[in-house]
């Protein structure tokens, strides 16, 4: 039975901790039988070479009978080859498990993450999102490891005990009742430990979304003076987190200590016992021989046993915060009526701002954060009044509103692949396509593997960007392997993938943030050029105060505490507003020194 890591991992059981592991098991249960059946026929045929070795010594050494001697020797060597065969076999099925797991779990949590969309962020941390990708996935998928040992286990402790029972009812009966006494012994622990590793996780997950907003906060934070106020809490967390590591650590040292003692101490309890009745006469010397070796054959089912517990009890603690994730519901999506059939005008009651069709729009304001909340309630991430052709945009079904309107975050994510792959998330790399104006046969290798079509798509996006440099400058032009968040770019080069992804998504609808922000001033006049010519006829909205994406757009609204103050051209506001033209004026001196600095061999890319 084959791994696809990306098939359809199936619906979870959200009922709970012990619910989800089951149905982990449910759902690769051919496997997991095979791995239980292999894991006791093994831990069974582990136990049986005692008793082999004392029908040698029995029947073959102590009476002198070579024949009888070679023959039981014989089968020990065959059993042993066989159990070395099934051990191999065993560990591969269980690590097939294991893996199967990993991967359902991690299917079924993106999958969920994505369903929940914009609500995500909403409803939790991105620290919780973290530990369970890194940590809780590992934890569960080790605990499966009870469908194969923990079965075996508990066969070759029955096994054991009724070969027992050929030897002596009292060393039976000590070894059936020794097992579930070490359960109860260890009872009481597991359930604490339960406790204390999942406030450990709760306490991992805050830390976790700490670091996450220290990293993409620093540089504000030494602007503002606030690193070492923010470093002391993080210390005093981190702290916090440590001491409850040890107490976690102080519960599992115990579990183990007691793991491995009191089995030393049941098993040294049989071993005597057994000596004793030898010593009496009571059993013959083969079979304290086979006593001895069903002692040390039971230290491998005792000890997964006791693992198989503490592996479960961390299982289920993981298990509980997945479901608790898989619970989460998106936002209600209770649309009914149709979108606007034609290219119809958008508007926020809220701010005043009406969006006509087929018009570049750009909104002016003192404080950024404004602007964003227009563009969240006009794209309906935000609950709002507003409307789209006059229909309420709470009205129309989500996934309309996802089709037509796409909202271009100045700080969207952006996964590893090729740039390619980033621009136009195209599964077919786009071979030498490097310079998008190079030479005659590499642009024509790449639209042979690309089709027309998206060849274009891609090379308009790209261009509209004012990107070609970028993809000239990279080793393999678009084949390049671009990292998470495109770490192996500048900030300008970045904000400009950005847009050309958004460019070749080609939208009804486009709203865009600040899209030019980390731009020089040089680079800002020709993306605003091509912006204006690439979405002729189309609509766009951009939230920004740099003049040189101003004078190209058709309608400026200049916004004041959120409410529309004026609205204009970009020359006729310069004319007639004071406030908008003492904003504006100081968007342009900014400009100017950025051009200068670029002039000097210095571009703010």
């Amino acid at each position: 039975m084959r791994i696809d890591a990306y098939a359809d991992p199936g619906t979870p059981d959200r009922r709970g901790g012990w619910r989800y592991l089951a149905w982990l098991v449910r759902r690769q249960w051919p496997r997991c039988l095979a791995g239980a059946v292999l894991a006791s026929v093994w831990m069974v045929l582990l136990a049986a070479t005692p008793y082999l070795m004392a029908r040698a010594v029995d029947h073959g050494l102590e009476p002198g009978d070579l024949g009888a001697l070679a023959g039981w020797t014989g089968a020990m060597v065959a059993v042993g080859g066989v159990n070395a065969w099934l051990g191999m076999m065993r560990h591969r099925t269980m690590t097939k498990v294991r893996m199967d797991a990993n991967f359902r779990t991690v299917k079924v949590v993106v999958a969920h993450a994505t369903r929940l969309g914009a609500a995500l962020r909403a409803q939790v941390g991105t620290g919780e999102v973290v530990t369970i990708g890194v940590g809780d996935v590992q934890t569960i998928s080790g605990s499966l490891t009870a469908v194969g040992p923990g079965v075996g286990a508990v066969a070759a402790y029955a096994t054991v005990g009724g070969l027992m029972l050929s030897v002596s009812t009292r060393l039976a009966l000590v070894v059936l009742l020794g097992v579930p006494l070490l359960a109860v012994a260890l009872g009481p622990l597991m359930g604490r430990l339960q406790g204390r590793e999942t406030e450990y996780r709760e306490r991992q997950s805050v830390l976790t979304a700490r670091i996450g907003d220290l990293a993409g906060g620093l540089r504000v934070l030494n602007g503002l003076g606030g690193k070492g106020l923010v470093a002391d809490a993080f210390r005093r967390d981190s702290g916090r987190l440590r001491e409850q590591g040890y107490r976690v650590g102080a519960v599992t040292s115990w579990i183990q200590a007691l793991g491995m003692g009191l089995p030393m101490l049941f098993l040294a309890l049989v071993t005597w016992m057994g000596a004793r009745l030898a010593a009496q006469g009571r059993i013959s010397v083969g079979e304290l021989v086979s006593v001895y070796g069903y002692v040390v054959a039971l230290g491998w089912p005792v000890a997964f046993l006791i693992e198989m517990a503490h592996q479960l009890s961390r299982g289920v603690v993981a298990a509980r915060r997945v479901v608790t994730f898989l619970r989460l519901e998106p936002a209600p999506d209770e649309g009914t009526r149709e979108a606007p059939a034609e290219p119809s005008a958008l508007h926020d009651p809220t701010s005043g701002v009406r969006i006509l069709p087929g018009r570049l729009t750009a909104l002016v304001t003192t404080h950024p954060s404004d602007a964003t909340d227009i563009l969240d309630r006009l794209a309906r991430y935000t609950p709002s009044d507003a409307t789209w052709g006059g229909v309420p945009l709470a009205d129309i079904p989500l996934p309309q509103i996802r089709s037509r309107i796409l909202i271009a975050d100045p700080e969207a994510d952006l996964f590893a692949g090729t740039l390619s792959n980033v621009i136009g998330d195209e599964e077919t790399p786009v071979r030498g396509a490097g310079n998008c104006a190079t030479s005659h046969n590499s642009a024509a290798d790449a639209k042979q593997r690309t089709g027309a079509d998206e060849w274009a798509k891609l090379t308009a996006a790209i261009h509209a960007a004012a990107a070609e440099d970028i993809v000239r400058a990279l080793p393999d032009a678009l084949e390049t392997p671009i990292e998470a968040q495109a770490r192996n770019l500048s900030g300008g080069q970045r904000q400009r993938i950005r847009l050309a992804r958004a460019l070749h998504t080609d939208p009804e609808i486009l709203l865009a943030a600040e899209p030019t922000s980390a731009l020089d001033a040089h680079t800002e006049a020709t993306v605003a050029d091509r912006l204006k010519r690439a979405r002729k006829g189309r609509t766009t909205v951009l939230a920004a105060t740099s003049p040189l994406l101003l004078d190209r757009a058709d309608v400026v609204h200049h916004l004041v505490d959120g409410k529309v103050a004026a609205t204009g051209t970009h020359r006729e506001l310069l004319d007639t507003e004071p406030g908008y033209r003492a904003l504006v004026a100081r968007d342009a001196e900014a400009e100017a020194a950025a051009g200068q600095a670029a002039q000097e061999g210095e571009p703010a890319r």
